[in-house]
C-alpha cells in the first residue's frame, strides 16, 4: 500500500465510520477495525495481510488519533516532530533532523489534526489568535501556528515528552558532565545554593534542571512552576503549576509570575520555575533571598555572562520601579552557581560549564573539559558549593 494513498485511506475511513453509525455499533478501534477490513474486501483491494495491517493502523489514525503524526509518536526515538505545511514533516532522531515521508492532504488536514491536539486541553487556534501552545496528554509540548503567519501552510512543533525521566547517573554515562562534576552539584542542591541552568532552546535545560532537583533531600517541600508542566521530581513531597493562557474573550490567564507570587504562600522549602522569560525574574530573586534559598531555574543564554545580564534584563522587565544597579545587586546576592549546556552540531547535549557568581558580580570558572571531551571539576576549584546562607 503506498503511504501516500492518502485518498484511499480517508474513503475507507468514511465509508467504515458510515457503516458502524448505521448499525448503531460503538466506533472503537476494535469495531473499526473490523469494519475497514470489510469496506477493503469490498472494493477488492489487492493487499497482503501485513498491508492490509499497516492500512487499518492508517485509517484508525485518521479517526480516532492525529492522522500521519500517530506514525511519528509511537516510535522511541522520536524526539521532536516539525509539520511545515501539508507536504514536509521533519523529525528529529538522536538530535539529528531528518525529512521523512510522512504527508497531510492538504492543510485542511493538517487544520484537522490540531483541531484534534487543542480541543482535548480546551484550547484554540483561529486567524484572531493565530499562535498557540499546548500540552498533550504524554506532556509533551506543542507550538502551532497557522496562516497568515504561516505562509506556507500551517506549522505545528512537537517535543516529545520521555517517557523516562534521565537522573544524574544517566548524564554521566552519555558523557553530558563528569561524575565529580555531578557530586559537585548534587552537594551544592543539598546545601541550598541557588542554581541558574542556561542554555539554547533544545540544549537539554529542562533535563537537567530535573536532575539536579532530585538531590533535594525527601523531607522538603518543592514548588515546581511551569508553562507547560513537564518536571517530573523524584520526590515524595512536590507540588506542580502550570500556567495558562487566556481564553479566546481574553479573561483567564494565569502567568507564571502569578504562580511564582502564590507559591510564596504555599511554604515552598524549594521552588523550581521551569524557565525564567519576564518580569517573574524578579519574584524568584526576591524569593531565594528571603527565605527559600536552593531554588532553580533556568534561562535562555549563550554563555554564563549572558544568563547574568539577560535574567538582570528580565527583573527589570518586572512592574515595579527598580533602578537596573539595584537589580544588578539583587542578581549577584541571589545566584550561586550557573551550569551551562550546549548542543553541538551532531545534536549531542553537553553540560560545557560551571560558574560560580560571586558577590563582585564576576563569574568564576569551576570546571574544566577533559581530553575526553567530558566537563570535569578544574583541580583549583574550591570543594565547597559557594556561599552560605
Amino acid at each position: 500500500m503506498d503511504d501516500l494513498d492518502l485518498d484511499t485511506i480517508e474513503r475507507l475511513r468514511r465509508t467504515a465510520v458510515r457503516d458502524l453509525r448505521l448499525a448503531g455499533d460503538a466506533i472503537d478501534p476494535e469495531t473499526l477495525g473490523d469494519a475497514v477490513r470489510r469496506a477493503a474486501a469490498d472494493e477488492r483491494l489487492l493487499l497482503t495481510a501485513d498491508e492490509e495491517d499497516a492500512l487499518v493502523r492508517r485509517v484508525l489514525d485518521e479517526a480516532l488519533g492525529l492522522g500521519p503524526l500517530e506514525a511519528a509518536m509511537r516510535d522511541p526515538e522520536v524526539t521532536e516532530i516539525m509539520v511545515c505545511g501539508p507536504s514536509q514533516v521533519w523529525l528529529e532522531r538522536g538530535g539529528r533532523l531528518q525529512p521523512s515521508t510522512l504527508r497531510f492532504a492538504d492543510d485542511g488536514h493538517v487544520l484537522h489534526v490540531i483541531d484534534r491536539i487543542l480541543s482535548p486541553v480546551g484550547r484554540r487556534v483561529d486567524e484572531a489568535s493565530p499562535m498557540v501552545d499546548a500540552r498533550l496528554r504524554d506532556g509533551s509540548r506543542v507550538n502551532v501556528v497557522i496562516p497568515p503567519l504561516a505562509v506556507d501552510g500551517p506549522v505545528i512543533t512537537v517535543r516529545r515528552f520521555s517517557t523516562r525521566r534521565l537522573d544524574g547517573d544517566d548524564l554521566v554515562a552519555r558523557g553530558a558532565l563528569g561524575d565529580d562534576v555531578l557530586a559537585f552539584l548534587g552537594t551544592a542542591v543539598a546545601a541550598r545554593r541557588n542554581i541558574l541552568v542556561s542554555g539554547g532552546t533544545g540544549s537539554g535545560k529542562t533535563t537537567v534542571l530535573g536532575a539536579l532537583a532530585a538531590f533535594v533531600p525527601p523531607g522538603e517541600r518543592i514548588i515546581t512552576v511551569e508553562d507547560a508542566a513537564e518536571l517530573r521530581v523524584p520526590a515524595p513531597h512536590v507540588v506542580r503549576l502550570e500556567a495558562r493562557p487566556a481564553a479566546a474573550d481574553g479573561r483567564g490567564e494565569v502567568t507564571i509570575r502569578a504562580l511564582v507570587r502564590n507559591a510564596l504562600r504555599m511554604r515552598p522549602d524549594r521552588i523550581v520555575v521551569g524557565e525564567v522569560r519576564g518580569g517573574e525574574a524578579l519574584d524568584m530573586l526576591t524569593a531565594m533571598t528571603t527565605g527559600h534559598a536552593g531554588s532553580l531555574s533556568t534561562i535562555h543564554a549563550s554563555s554564563p555572562a549572558e544568563a547574568v545580564g539577560r535574567l538582570q534584563l528580565l527583573a527589570s522587565m518586572a512592574d515595579v520601579d527598580v533602578p537596573y544597579a539595584a537589580i544588578a545587586e539583587h542578581v549577584r546576592a541571589a545566584i550561586d552557581l550557573i551550569v551551562h549546556l550546549e548542543r553541538d552540531a551532531e545534536g549531542t547535549r553537553r553540560v560545557t560549564e560551571v560558574a560560580r557568581l560571586g558577590d563582585d558580580g564576576a563569574l568564576g570558572a569551576l570546571t574544566r573539559m577533559g581530553g575526553d571531551g567530558v566537563l570535569h571539576m578544574r583541580p583549583d576549584a574550591a570543594s565547597h558549593p559557594g556561599r552560605s546562607r
